[in-house]
């Protein structure tokens, strides 16, 4: 059975980004894989720094999320967009993450051979679709099969009711089936 880890990269509570992870965690749901949803904002840890690396190990809410990672055969990510890019939190979650705790420990091992979507919410005309490059491009670098398939939801402030759904009837069903496509591609893969 797929397990998939889904978060948002922003730690605000009313985030856009969070509200779009629902909808495509009912997507998963609804095609009968397992989900865990985590808030970033419960695991704060420090900006990466080799040096504080090397003297104090990693840090424990880093290591608690590469656990988690580690459980999951696949990542759900709703991205925010920075500046054409995905948030600084998402980036050193991404990093802390990364790192091998013994020499043992293959590189990357936290993402080596996981499924992946993507998606993003954002008040702009382009939804945070130019951050989502650079995430595909980094979790595809450290060895995540990232599905082709993304949504971008522009004008996001105004994008969703009061139900946590999208107005956007063709939106919403496009989402629920991010989520749906994910656990059915894990599933796949898995035979």
């Amino acid at each position: 059975m797929s397990k998939i880890l889904a978060f948002a990269g922003s730690s605000r509570k009313e985030s856009v980004n969070k509200k779009l992870l629902k909808i495509a965690v009912k997507g998963v749901e609804e095609a009968g894989a397992q989900v865990t949803v985590v808030d970033l904002a419960d695991y704060p840890m420090p900006l990466y720094n080799a040096e504080l690396e090397a003297k104090e190990g990693m840090p424990e809410n880093a290591r608690k999320f590469k656990k988690l990672l580690l459980e999951h055969n696949a990542l759900m990510i709703a991205s925010p967009e920075y500046n054409s890019a995905f948030s600084p939190l998402l980036k050193n979650v991404i990093d802390w993450a990364s790192r091998a705790e013994s020499k043992t420990e293959a590189p990357l091992s936290a993402y080596q051979g996981k499924v992946a979507v993507i998606m993003s919410a954002s008040p702009g005309a382009l939804g945070g679709s130019r951050g989502l490059v650079f995430l595909r491009m980094l979790l595809a670098n450290m060895g995540v099969i990232v599905l082709p398939e993304q949504q971008a939801i522009a004008g996001a402030f105004q994008a969703f009711d009061e139900d946590g759904s999208l107005k956007d009837e063709i939106n919403q069903k496009s989402v629920l089936a991010l989520g749906s496509k994910l656990a059915m591609t894990v599933d796949k893969l898995s035979v």
